[in-house]
């Protein structure tokens, strides 16, 4: 892409900005805002950049609006790679928002903010709207405003110096991220691995506890993240789920979900005692590595699973038997494993590990124990080992894999590394405010997958966002397809 060109509409805020970029001042106010842009010209990146009023109630004095769309009345220009810059900006150290400005046409008065901020407005400006259409639609376009006044702090009281001054001053740390953000802008490819998101047990917990609000009302408590996302664990939230840690927590008879991960006989045996309702939303291939468990125990075997020993679904599993099963993190352990009798010994697997490695794991323990016995079917589920394949199906076309997911997913955590073995740099991110500029200074072509756990919107934001920067070549890689689904508990079905 071409030279930044940073549009201002004040003369305190173009001298705020100054050696940064090419600075194309506009003059206050849409009429002079739209005749400045006769003078835009190029077709590099284009920042509008200064202050404005706040609007809705979260919104304060000091803080940064970083637009994901500008409005002027039934007019809309969005500004797509948004989340890219706000996470930038607030990794800078900075109070940023994301969301709508709107461009007015006159300064507003408190009835016309409310209104605005019913709408979802989260700053007003005069200008950011005039300069959007100009920039149009393919042109890498962004929007950032420092808040000096609110609906609480008019623009009108004497204090209004200060503001503006702090305002620029925040302004002037503003600019270096901004340069950041144009600099990455760029013409790519981008590779989505297919499948990936929700498997059939994620849709599964997540439908139980959407049943169970549905049908009994909130509260709907849950022990433990229904499922290892930030997101989807805030969604049910806000519709009336409350997560709990432990069931010491959940009133005394009230309804309580188990999530996908399994848990251990005693935490059944609790809620039992505590007169729980209880909905079991354990994933259907995480119960199978518990009854694998049973069965070996009750044979007399030592049970050796391999996975990481501090993981909820590991934790449950060993529970099932716990004076039976050996925790098998790594090729070492494996080396250093014993057994109370060597010829009754089997081993079962954390269903989310990595393929490869467990393969090692396991390979390492057979050489030691020749008659160590096999689950009956692989423990690992299908759609984790169908997401690892088709990561590294694209890693060979990527100069970068961004991994969308939660840090505390397993899965998600797989692919990274799967990805990093092939040689290509791998990132997990919850989300596209989570991916890093500098991750993707450069790269022309970059993948993009998701843990089972992740909601699909999540990949469409980010892939939105890269479009942002830059028009993109995407390519679907369909390894494999899936049409697993799991029954739902009777109490929800």
């Amino acid at each position: 892409m071409s030279e930044l060109t940073v549009c201002t509409a004040l003369r305190v805020e173009s001298a705020a900005v100054r050696g940064s970029a090419r600075v194309l001042r506009t003059g206050m106010g849409p009429r002079r805002t739209a005749r400045s842009m006769r003078r835009l010209g190029g077709d590099g990146p284009v920042a509008m950049l200064g202050v404005a009023g706040g609007v809705a109630p979260t919104v304060q004095v000091g803080d940064v609006v970083v637009a994901t769309e500008v409005r002027a009345g039934d007019v809309a220009v969005r500004c797509p790679s948004a989340p890219l810059l706000a996470g930038e900006l607030r990794r800078a150290g900075l109070r940023v928002h994301l969301g709508p400005i709107a461009t007015s046409r006159s300064l507003l008065g408190k009835q016309a903010l409310a209104e605005l901020a019913a709408t979802g407005v989260l700053a007003v400006d005069m200008e950011s709207a005039v300069v959007g259409a100009a920039v149009g639609a393919g042109r890498p376009f962004a929007v950032v405003r420092v808040v000096t006044d609110t609906i609480a702090e008019p623009i009108w009281r004497p204090d209004i110096v200060g503001r503006g001054w702090r305002a620029l001053r925040t302004l002037r740390a503003v600019v270096p991220v901004v340069a950041s953000w144009a600099a990455v802008t760029a013409d790519r490819s981008v590779h989505l691995a297919s499948p990936r998101s929700f498997c059939a047990g994620v849709e599964r917990a997540i439908e139980i506890v959407e049943r169970a609000l549905e049908r009994y009302g909130a509260p709907v408590y849950v022990r433990r993240q229904i499922v290892h996302n930030a997101h989807i664990v805030g969604e049910l939230q806000a519709r009336g789920a409350v997560f709990v840690e432990e069931l010491d927590e959940v009133p005394i008879g009230a309804r309580v979900i188990l999530a996908a991960h399994g848990v251990t006989p005693a935490v059944r045996a609790e809620a039992v005692a505590r007169k729980l309702q209880v909905v079991d939303a354990t994933c259907p291939l995480v119960a199978k590595v518990h009854a694998e468990v049973r069965r070996y125990a009750a044979a007399d075997h030592t049970v050796f699973l391999i996975g990481h020993g501090d993981h909820e679904e590991v934790v449950g599993t060993v529970g099932e038997a716990p004076d039976r099963v050996v925790v098998v993190d790594d090729v070492a352990a494996a080396a250093r494993a014993t057994a109370a009798d060597p010829d009754r010994v089997a081993y079962v697997m954390q269903t989310t590990l990595a393929v490869d490695e467990a393969e090692e794991i396991a390979g390492a323990l057979r050489s030691r124990y020749p008659t160590l016995v096999a689950p009956r079917q692989d423990d690992i589920c299908y759609a984790t080992s169908n997401r690892q394949l088709a990561v590294r199906d694209i890693a060979e076309h990527c100069d970068v894999v961004l991994v969308v997911g939660s840090a505390n997913s397993s899965n998600s955590q797989r692919l990274v590394e799967v990805v990093e073995r092939t040689g290509v740099a791998a990132y997990l991110v919850d989300d596209a405010s989570d991916v890093r500029l500098e991750w993707i200074a450069g790269a022309r072509s970059v993948g993009i997958t998701a843990g089972a756990s992740a909601p699909p919107r999540l990949v469409d934001e980010l892939v939105a966002c890269l479009g942002g920067l830059g028009a993109i070549d995407l390519h679907e890689h369909q390894t494999v397809s899936e049409d697993v689904t799991f029954t739902l508990p009777r109490e929800v079905s």
